[in-house]
Parts: structure tokens; C-alpha cells; sequence
């Protein structure tokens, strides 16, 4: 996890995004990219039939963007973290000017980076567009760490896995490994009823211990909870500081009518969260 991709919207998460990134930038010593990021004009135009709405836009954006590149760099300098060169591979920062608008672009740059940090969506009336956290989800081919709304202090030391035997969660297990090797302990949590056919929790964990994970496979009856409701009380009860859950194992439209565990995860979670399509 040597390069980080944080795009910088204007919500009150960013603080979070920003220190949760740098947490994971440390271990790795890893260089982080921001870039100021937009809805598309398309897309702003839809919400406002007024016509000049597109240009006011555009001004306001390169104020901004401004901003925007001012903060990010004064977090990195007052955390110690130095401006990269071209060949640098220590740990340093870097900014991406005049990036296009829209969640496409985040879609498409994502994929050269390893992972993509983002807010929490639907923390509160300024929070992180849902569009551009499922962009990282689906477009990028990355994982994407979600960061809760107040900063972290620690991550990765007590990891949760959040176990459905799904090829989503697979797919993010397989991308953690380098933080659940790191580690101090991981738990391995099946929830009863809220599975797909596939292997155990066990044999994920013996799995894990093959690749040098110390960890702890636990099942736990959800006790008139949802499984995300579940996953959240368990990751708190034992002090997580970082849950691995695939997204999106039903379909996106199924937990827009009935609701899910990836949902109700990126409504309410109050730890990091990494997480693969």
C-alpha cells in the first residue's frame, strides 16, 4: 500500500479522511496524492433548470480548488510529511492540479494507486457523495478505506474481518493482507443467517495463519440485530481500530429497497473501514 489517492471534497469529514490516510501512509511508508474533487457540471446542471448555474460553477471551482490544495498541504506539513520528487519512494505527499470533474475521473486515476481514502457517506448534512464512494468501489479496481467521522487514533492494530464466504469479501481479505500481517490481532467474525455459500470462518483462518496472520475465528447469532448491526456491536465490543467487509455482496438496488450490511456499514460505522467490490 505504497500509493494513497485522496480526493478532497468540502465536507466536515475531511479532517478524518486526511488523518486516516496518514495512518495508513505511515506503516508503509507511503506517498499520498490529493486532488480537489467536483460533481460533474452535467450533473449540477440536472439539479437547477436556472441555465447560468454551470458557469457559476466553474468560477467557484478554481477558487476552491484553491482551497482546497492549500489545506491538504498544510496537513501534510504541519504532520512532517515532506512534498515528493518524481522518483521519491519514502513517505511524502504530492497534489494532482486541475483534475476533471465528476466521480469518472476519480473511476479511471484510481486505478494506479493501491487505495483510495474517502469519507464516511451520510454522516450528517456535509458528508461524501455516495456517487463518488461507489466510483471507488466499482470503477476503480482498488480498495477504498472509508475513515468515520471523528479522526482516528490507531488503525490496523485489532483488525475485524467481517466474514460472509463471498467473493467481495475474498477480494478485500486478499487486498488487507499486508495490514492483517502487521497486525497485533485479527478476528475472523461470521455472523449466523448472514452468509453466502462458501468456506468457513475456519478455514479462512487457517488460510490467514498460512500467510501469517495471527487471528481468532468467532460466530455469533445476530440476537434480533441486522448483520451489520451485528458487525459493528462486535468490532466495538473487542476494540477494533479497522473492519475489512466486502461490498456489496446483494445487488446495490436490493439495499436501496431492504437495506444491507454494506449499508447500514457505510451509514453508521464509527471505525475505518476498508472495503472491496
Amino acid at each position: 500500500m505504497k500509493t494513497i489517492l485522496v480526493p478532497f471534497e468540502q465536507h466536515d469529514l475531511m479532517p478524518s479522511t486526511l488523518q486516516t490516510a496518514l495512518l495508513l501512509a505511515r506503516k508503509f511508508d507511503s506517498y499520498i496524492e490529493g486532488f480537489a474533487s467536483f460533481p460533474a457540471v452535467v450533473e449540477l446542471f440536472a439539479m437547477d433548470h436556472g441555465g447560468p448555474l454551470p458557469i457559476e460553477i466553474k468560477e467557484n471551482d478554481a477558487e476552491t480548488a484553491r482551497q482546497a490544495r492549500g489545506l491538504f498541504e498544510s496537513f501534510m506539513n504541519d504532520n512532517g510529511v515532506a512534498r515528493s520528487s518524481q522518483a521519491d519512494t519514502s513517505h511524502s505527499f504530492g497534489w494532482l492540479d486541475a483534475a476533471p470533474d465528476g466521480g469518472g475521473f476519480l473511476g479511471s486515476y484510481g486505478r494506479v494507486f493501491d487505495v483510495v481514502v474517502l469519507g464516511r457517506p451520510n454522516a450528517g448534512g456535509s458528508r461524501t457523495s455516495i456517487t463518488t464512494v461507489e466510483a471507488g468501489l466499482f470503477e476503480t479496481g482498488r480498495p477504498v478505506l472509508i475513515a468515520p467521522p471523528t479522526p482516528p487514533k490507531r488503525l490496523g492494530e485489532n483488525i475485524l474481518i467481517a466474514w460472509n464466504c463471498s467473493t467481495e469479501q475474498a477480494r478485500v481479505t486478499g487486498t488487507a493482507m499486508p495490514l492483517l500481517q502487521r497486525a497485533s490481532r485479527v478476528t475472523v467474525l461470521t455472523v449466523e443467517g448472514g452468509t453466502v455459500p462458501g468456506p468457513t470462518g475456519e478455514q479462512l483462518a487457517r488460510y490467514l495463519r498460512r500467510n501469517g496472520v495471527h487471528c481468532e475465528p468467532i460466530t455469533v447469532a445476530p440476537e434480533g440485530r441486522s448483520t451489520g448491526e451485528a458487525i459493528l456491536a462486535h468490532a466495538t465490543s473487542v476494540g477494533c481500530d479497522l473492519l475489512v467487509k466486502g461490498a456489496y455482496t446483494q445487488s446495490r438496488l436490493r439495499q436501496m429497497i431492504f437495506g444491507g450490511a454494506t449499508r447500514h456499514i457505510l451509514a453508521n460505522a464509527s471505525l475505518p473501514v476498508l472495503m472491496a467490490h
